[in-house]
């Protein structure tokens, strides 16, 4: 067997060394050229990490490994690997020929105001609005205080700068699938279309998401007073944001997202585009090793 290591920030060969020692092989570091160059990839690394080698991975299609190295690691979480010795544990399985390879979704953007429209892949969660100017905060911050609670120190400041701005969302229409019909068209804080449940370390912006259903959770925050919208994200860890009148929440395959200016879109804490843009979802192109017990996520 051989094994591809990449290596995120703040990783290096030694976060390599105890999967070696499970398994002696062939190492090669960074993405293999050909899918024939190896036979696993182990990513060392946060949601950013992946993010970035995404195309590579889809197109290899080989088993992945995810060790929660980063940052952020909100992707290592949603497959049920939370520290590096869970996910060594799952390593030991694979070397050992256990097959524990499950095939996920990845979400997909697609920025229509490009030359030629170009897909973006995410793993998490996308956003327009609130989000968006969180991540541009946090990006700034050292990489030490963005593992320490980055997020939230970036969340603060942006609940009383950020001014609600017209989003015409669009969902597909029940009658011409390939059409579109305005779900909503108003001065909107955040507009948020996951592929897995958190974000920011942990925050629950779409708790029902799944990373294998064909779906996208899309979570609508409407324009409200500062006050109540600081008040609001607390409650976010937990999931019980849902149940505010200014929030809405749904499970579609697509949505389109429109904004009067140029919005800026970010996904897994990443620049990727301004809006327009469209998001789907790409089934089963990710095969992930993970632990034998897990069956669905």
């Amino acid at each position: 067997m051989r094994a591809a290591a990449i290596f995120g920030p703040g990783a290096s060969e030694k976060s390599l060394r105890p999967f070696q020692k499970i398994l002696q092989t062939t190492w090669l570091t960074g993405p293999p050229v050909r899918a024939s160059d190896a036979d696993a990839i182990l990513i060392f690394g946060g949601d950013g990490t992946v993010h970035r080698y995404l195309p590579d991975l889809v197109r290899l299609q080989l088993p992945v490994l995810v060790v929660p190295c980063g940052s952020g690691n909100d992707f290592a979480r949603a497959l049920g690997l939370r520290r590096v010795g869970e996910a060594l544990a799952v390593w030991q399985k694979f070397a050992a020929g256990g097959g524990n390879v499950h095939p996920i979704d990845l979400g997909v953007i697609t920025a229509q105001s490009e030359p030629a429209p170009h897909e973006h892949y995410f793993c998490c969660v996308g956003g327009v609005g609130l989000d968006a100017e969180v991540a541009s905060r946090a990006n700034r911050l050292p990489r030490w205080l963005r593992a320490h609670g980055g997020y939230v120190i970036s969340l603060v400041p942006s609940l009383f700068h950020l001014v609600p701005f017209s989003m015409k969302i669009s969902l597909p229409s029940l009658d011409a699938p390939k059409a579109f019909v305005v779900k909503s068209n108003q001065p909107t804080v955040l507009a948020a279309f996951a592929n897995a449940p958190t974000y920011g370390g942990g925050m629950k912006i779409a708790p029902h998401a799944q990373l294998d259903d064909g779906q996208l959770d899309l979570c609508i925050i409407q324009e409200m007073d500062p006050f109540k919208l600081f008040c609001l994200f607390p409650t976010v860890y937990f999931g019980n944001h849902l149940s505010m009148r200014e929030v809405e929440y749904l499970q579609t395959g697509r949505v389109r997202i429109e904004t009067e200016q140029p919005a800026d879109v970010y996904a897994d804490g990443e620049y990727v585009c301004k809006t327009p843009i469209e998001a789907g979802v790409a089934r089963g192109v990710l095969r992930v090793i993970v632990h034998p017990s897990q069956t669905s996520f």
